[in-house]
Protein backbone atom coordinates (compact mmCIF):
# COMPACT_ATOMS: atom_id res chain seq x y z
CA UNK A 1 0.00 0.00 0.00
CA UNK A 2 2.44 2.64 0.85
CA UNK A 3 4.42 1.71 -1.84
CA UNK A 4 1.91 2.10 -4.38
CA UNK A 5 0.77 5.19 -2.52
CA UNK A 6 4.65 6.35 -3.42
CA UNK A 7 5.09 5.77 -6.69
CA UNK A 8 1.69 7.63 -7.35
CA UNK A 9 2.59 10.60 -5.50
CA UNK A 10 6.32 10.62 -7.41
CA UNK A 11 3.74 10.16 -10.60
CA UNK A 12 1.34 13.48 -9.36
CA UNK A 13 5.34 15.75 -8.98
CA UNK A 14 6.37 14.35 -12.22
CA UNK A 15 2.84 15.39 -14.07
CA UNK A 16 2.69 18.82 -12.41
CA UNK A 17 6.63 19.25 -13.09
CA UNK A 18 5.74 18.38 -16.90
CA UNK A 19 2.98 21.24 -16.65
CA UNK A 20 5.18 23.92 -15.37
CA UNK A 21 7.91 23.34 -18.13
CA UNK A 22 5.17 23.26 -20.29
CA UNK A 23 3.96 26.56 -19.36
CA UNK A 24 7.04 27.86 -19.18
CA UNK A 25 8.08 27.25 -22.51
CA UNK A 26 5.07 28.34 -24.45
CA UNK A 27 6.16 31.70 -22.55
CA UNK A 28 9.86 32.16 -24.17
CA UNK A 29 9.44 33.79 -27.54
CA UNK A 30 11.16 31.00 -29.75
CA UNK A 31 9.75 29.18 -32.78
CA UNK A 32 6.17 30.48 -33.87
CA UNK A 33 3.42 31.11 -31.21
CA UNK A 34 -0.38 31.71 -30.96
CA UNK A 35 -0.91 34.61 -28.82
CA UNK A 36 -4.40 34.46 -26.48
CA UNK A 37 -5.00 37.86 -25.19
CA UNK A 38 -8.59 37.81 -22.96
CA UNK A 39 -10.52 40.82 -22.23
CA UNK A 40 -13.09 39.85 -19.72
CA UNK A 41 -15.32 41.83 -17.31
CA UNK A 42 -16.04 45.51 -17.90
CA UNK A 43 -14.03 47.18 -20.49
CA UNK A 44 -13.03 50.56 -18.04
CA UNK A 45 -9.46 50.56 -18.12
CA UNK A 46 -7.50 49.77 -21.69
CA UNK A 47 -3.91 50.26 -20.65
CA UNK A 48 -3.47 46.27 -20.05
CA UNK A 49 -4.68 45.14 -23.21
CA UNK A 50 -3.21 47.83 -25.44
CA UNK A 51 -0.21 47.27 -24.00
CA UNK A 52 -0.33 43.37 -24.58
CA UNK A 53 -1.40 43.97 -28.02
CA UNK A 54 1.48 45.73 -28.44
CA UNK A 55 4.09 43.32 -27.18
CA UNK A 56 2.03 40.75 -29.27
CA UNK A 57 2.55 43.08 -32.70
CA UNK A 58 5.98 43.44 -31.97
CA UNK A 59 6.95 40.35 -31.08
CA UNK A 60 8.38 38.26 -34.22
CA UNK A 61 7.21 34.93 -32.69
CA UNK A 62 4.24 35.97 -32.37
CA UNK A 63 2.70 34.83 -35.77
CA UNK A 64 -0.97 35.57 -35.02
CA UNK A 65 -3.63 36.90 -32.40
CA UNK A 66 -6.57 35.53 -30.65
CA UNK A 67 -8.35 38.11 -28.66
CA UNK A 68 -11.17 35.89 -26.39
CA UNK A 69 -13.95 38.58 -25.57
CA UNK A 70 -15.79 38.23 -22.40
CA UNK A 71 -17.37 41.38 -21.24
CA UNK A 72 -20.44 43.44 -21.05
CA UNK A 73 -19.12 46.42 -22.66
CA UNK A 74 -18.07 49.34 -20.77
CA UNK A 75 -16.51 52.92 -21.46
CA UNK A 76 -16.56 54.46 -24.63
CA UNK A 77 -13.11 55.82 -24.25
CA UNK A 78 -11.64 52.30 -23.18
CA UNK A 79 -13.48 50.66 -26.05
CA UNK A 80 -11.90 52.82 -28.50
CA UNK A 81 -8.48 52.83 -27.33
CA UNK A 82 -8.53 48.69 -27.31
CA UNK A 83 -10.10 49.27 -31.14
CA UNK A 84 -7.84 51.48 -32.01
CA UNK A 85 -4.47 49.35 -30.82
CA UNK A 86 -6.34 46.11 -32.98
CA UNK A 87 -6.41 48.11 -35.87
CA UNK A 88 -2.74 48.93 -35.31
CA UNK A 89 -1.99 45.43 -35.01
CA UNK A 90 -3.35 45.05 -37.92
CA UNK A 91 -0.68 46.55 -39.41
CA UNK A 92 1.81 43.75 -38.85
CA UNK A 93 0.03 41.62 -41.57
CA UNK A 94 -1.14 39.08 -38.86
CA UNK A 95 -3.85 37.34 -38.85
CA UNK A 96 -6.02 38.86 -36.15
CA UNK A 97 -8.67 36.38 -34.88
CA UNK A 98 -11.87 37.01 -32.04
CA UNK A 99 -13.49 34.40 -29.54
CA UNK A 100 -16.71 35.31 -27.96
CA UNK A 101 -17.03 33.91 -25.24
CA UNK A 102 -20.47 33.76 -22.36
CA UNK A 103 -21.01 38.04 -23.81
CA UNK A 104 -19.20 40.10 -26.14
CA UNK A 105 -22.29 43.18 -26.47
CA UNK A 106 -21.75 46.71 -26.71
CA UNK A 107 -18.18 48.32 -26.16
CA UNK A 108 -17.35 43.92 -26.27
CA UNK A 109 -18.60 43.62 -29.93
CA UNK A 110 -16.96 47.52 -30.54
CA UNK A 111 -13.46 46.20 -29.72
CA UNK A 112 -14.17 42.50 -31.81
CA UNK A 113 -15.01 44.38 -35.14
CA UNK A 114 -11.08 44.96 -36.22
CA UNK A 115 -11.28 41.18 -36.33
CA UNK A 116 -10.22 39.12 -39.69
CA UNK A 117 -12.43 36.58 -38.25
CA UNK A 118 -15.10 36.84 -35.51
CA UNK A 119 -16.44 33.28 -33.72
CA UNK A 120 -19.16 33.10 -31.37
CA UNK A 121 -20.78 30.35 -29.88
CA UNK A 122 -24.50 29.78 -30.67
CA UNK A 123 -25.40 30.71 -27.51
CA UNK A 124 -23.36 34.00 -27.19
CA UNK A 125 -24.95 37.17 -26.08
CA UNK A 126 -23.50 39.73 -28.57
CA UNK A 127 -25.29 42.95 -30.18
CA UNK A 128 -26.31 45.84 -27.56
CA UNK A 129 -25.24 48.65 -30.26
CA UNK A 130 -25.38 51.60 -28.38
CA UNK A 131 -24.67 54.41 -26.15
CA UNK A 132 -26.32 54.95 -22.78
CA UNK A 133 -25.64 57.28 -20.10
CA UNK A 134 -27.51 57.46 -16.89
CA UNK A 135 -28.95 59.85 -14.58
CA UNK A 136 -29.85 59.05 -10.78
CA UNK A 137 -32.12 62.17 -8.87
CA UNK A 138 -31.75 61.42 -5.20
CA UNK A 139 -33.01 65.16 -4.83
CA UNK A 140 -36.61 64.30 -3.10
CA UNK A 141 -34.82 62.21 -0.54
CA UNK A 142 -32.49 64.14 0.54
CA UNK A 143 -34.66 66.91 0.87
CA UNK A 144 -37.18 64.38 3.46
CA UNK A 145 -33.69 63.78 5.14
CA UNK A 146 -33.43 67.36 5.84
CA UNK A 147 -30.06 67.63 3.11
CA UNK A 148 -30.01 70.52 1.21
CA UNK A 149 -27.18 70.96 -1.42
CA UNK A 150 -25.97 74.23 -3.44
CA UNK A 151 -23.94 74.31 -6.75
CA UNK A 152 -22.02 77.35 -7.65
CA UNK A 153 -20.71 77.18 -11.33
CA UNK A 154 -19.33 78.71 -13.88
CA UNK A 155 -21.95 77.25 -16.90
CA UNK A 156 -25.26 76.77 -16.88
CA UNK A 157 -24.22 72.67 -17.95
CA UNK A 158 -21.35 72.21 -15.34
CA UNK A 159 -23.19 69.86 -13.36
CA UNK A 160 -25.20 68.14 -16.09
CA UNK A 161 -25.89 64.76 -14.59
CA UNK A 162 -25.98 66.03 -10.77
CA UNK A 163 -27.84 63.77 -8.82
CA UNK A 164 -29.09 66.60 -6.61
CA UNK A 165 -31.54 68.03 -9.04
CA UNK A 166 -33.55 67.04 -12.20
CA UNK A 167 -32.32 67.86 -15.78
CA UNK A 168 -33.92 70.54 -18.07
CA UNK A 169 -34.89 69.80 -21.40
CA UNK A 170 -32.11 71.73 -22.69
CA UNK A 171 -30.17 69.71 -20.63
CA UNK A 172 -31.71 66.49 -22.01
CA UNK A 173 -31.36 67.76 -25.90
CA UNK A 174 -27.78 68.24 -25.03
CA UNK A 175 -27.18 65.06 -23.76
CA UNK A 176 -29.11 63.17 -26.60
CA UNK A 177 -26.90 65.01 -29.00
CA UNK A 178 -24.10 63.66 -27.49
CA UNK A 179 -24.72 60.55 -27.56
CA UNK A 180 -26.05 60.00 -30.79
CA UNK A 181 -22.32 61.49 -31.74
CA UNK A 182 -20.99 58.38 -29.69
CA UNK A 183 -24.00 56.15 -31.51
CA UNK A 184 -22.71 57.14 -35.11
CA UNK A 185 -19.08 56.33 -34.07
CA UNK A 186 -19.96 52.92 -33.22
CA UNK A 187 -21.71 52.56 -36.49
CA UNK A 188 -19.02 53.35 -38.47
CA UNK A 189 -16.33 51.49 -36.24
CA UNK A 190 -18.49 48.51 -37.16
CA UNK A 191 -19.57 48.87 -41.38
CA UNK A 192 -15.00 50.32 -41.14
CA UNK A 193 -14.39 46.19 -41.41
CA UNK A 194 -18.11 44.56 -41.94
CA UNK A 195 -19.69 47.07 -44.64
CA UNK A 196 -19.25 43.44 -46.77
CA UNK A 197 -21.04 41.55 -44.14
CA UNK A 198 -23.70 43.58 -43.41
CA UNK A 199 -25.23 46.90 -44.99
CA UNK A 200 -25.58 50.06 -43.55
CA UNK A 201 -29.24 49.81 -43.88
CA UNK A 202 -29.17 46.35 -42.32
CA UNK A 203 -27.15 47.59 -39.05
CA UNK A 204 -29.19 50.34 -38.44
CA UNK A 205 -32.19 48.65 -38.14
CA UNK A 206 -30.67 46.26 -35.13
CA UNK A 207 -28.58 48.62 -33.90
CA UNK A 208 -31.42 49.77 -31.29
CA UNK A 209 -29.51 48.43 -28.20
CA UNK A 210 -31.60 44.93 -28.84
CA UNK A 211 -29.37 41.15 -28.14
CA UNK A 212 -28.51 38.47 -30.25
CA UNK A 213 -27.43 34.85 -29.80
CA UNK A 214 -24.11 33.97 -31.47
CA UNK A 215 -26.82 32.11 -34.17
CA UNK A 216 -28.31 35.05 -34.69
CA UNK A 217 -25.47 37.47 -35.42
CA UNK A 218 -24.07 35.20 -37.68
CA UNK A 219 -27.45 35.33 -39.59
CA UNK A 220 -27.20 39.37 -39.84
CA UNK A 221 -23.65 39.16 -40.31
CA UNK A 222 -22.52 40.67 -37.11
CA UNK A 223 -20.00 37.36 -36.83
CA UNK A 224 -18.40 35.09 -38.87
CA UNK A 225 -18.45 31.73 -37.62
CA UNK A 226 -20.22 29.66 -34.45
CA UNK A 227 -17.14 28.05 -32.56
CA UNK A 228 -15.07 27.93 -29.21
CA UNK A 229 -12.00 29.74 -28.24
CA UNK A 230 -10.49 26.27 -29.87
CA UNK A 231 -11.74 26.67 -32.96
CA UNK A 232 -10.51 30.44 -33.04
CA UNK A 233 -7.52 29.17 -32.12
CA UNK A 234 -7.02 26.68 -34.86
CA UNK A 235 -7.99 29.14 -37.88
CA UNK A 236 -5.98 31.42 -36.36
CA UNK A 237 -2.80 29.05 -37.13
CA UNK A 238 -4.48 28.21 -40.29
CA UNK A 239 -4.64 31.74 -41.53
CA UNK A 240 -1.22 32.49 -40.53
CA UNK A 241 -0.13 29.33 -42.24
CA UNK A 242 1.81 27.70 -38.62
CA UNK A 243 -0.11 24.63 -38.41
CA UNK A 244 2.40 23.31 -34.92
CA UNK A 245 2.26 27.03 -33.60
CA UNK A 246 2.38 26.80 -29.52
CA UNK A 247 0.03 28.74 -28.17
CA UNK A 248 0.51 30.79 -24.88
CA UNK A 249 -1.93 32.85 -23.14
CA UNK A 250 -0.30 36.69 -22.56
CA UNK A 251 -1.94 36.73 -18.83
CA UNK A 252 -0.43 39.06 -15.75
CA UNK A 253 -0.60 37.59 -12.36
CA UNK A 254 -2.72 39.62 -9.68
CA UNK A 255 -3.09 38.47 -6.38
CA UNK A 256 -6.37 38.68 -4.30
CA UNK A 257 -6.25 42.13 -2.67
CA UNK A 258 -5.44 43.48 -6.29
CA UNK A 259 -8.24 42.11 -7.92
CA UNK A 260 -10.48 43.24 -5.59
CA UNK A 261 -9.10 46.93 -5.87
CA UNK A 262 -9.32 46.80 -9.51
CA UNK A 263 -11.67 46.69 -12.17
CA UNK A 264 -14.02 43.87 -11.74
CA UNK A 265 -15.10 45.74 -8.91
CA UNK A 266 -15.48 49.23 -9.59
CA UNK A 267 -18.78 51.00 -9.88
CA UNK A 268 -20.05 52.79 -12.96
CA UNK A 269 -20.74 56.12 -12.70
CA UNK A 270 -18.74 56.88 -9.64
CA UNK A 271 -15.31 58.13 -10.71
CA UNK A 272 -16.48 59.84 -13.56
CA UNK A 273 -20.14 61.06 -13.23
CA UNK A 274 -20.26 62.13 -16.68
CA UNK A 275 -18.97 59.05 -18.79
CA UNK A 276 -20.41 57.22 -21.89
CA UNK A 277 -20.65 53.63 -22.18
CA UNK A 278 -21.25 51.49 -24.76
CA UNK A 279 -22.71 48.87 -22.53
CA UNK A 280 -25.34 46.07 -22.12
CA UNK A 281 -27.96 47.03 -20.15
Amino acid sequence: MKRWFKRLFIFGVILVVVGMLGSMLAKLPVGDRIAVIKVKGAIIESDRVVEKIQRAKEDQSVKALVLRVDSPGGSVGASQEIYRALEDFKTSGKPLVVSMGNVAASGGYYISTPADLIFANPGTITGSIGVIVQHTEIKDLLEKLGIKTTAIKTGKFKDTLSPFRGLSEEEKAYIEATIKDAYEQFLKAILSYRSKKISEEKLRSVADGRIFTGREARELGLVDELGNLQDAINKAKEMAGVPKARVFYMEERRGLLRRLMEEDFKGFGFEYPFMLYYLMK
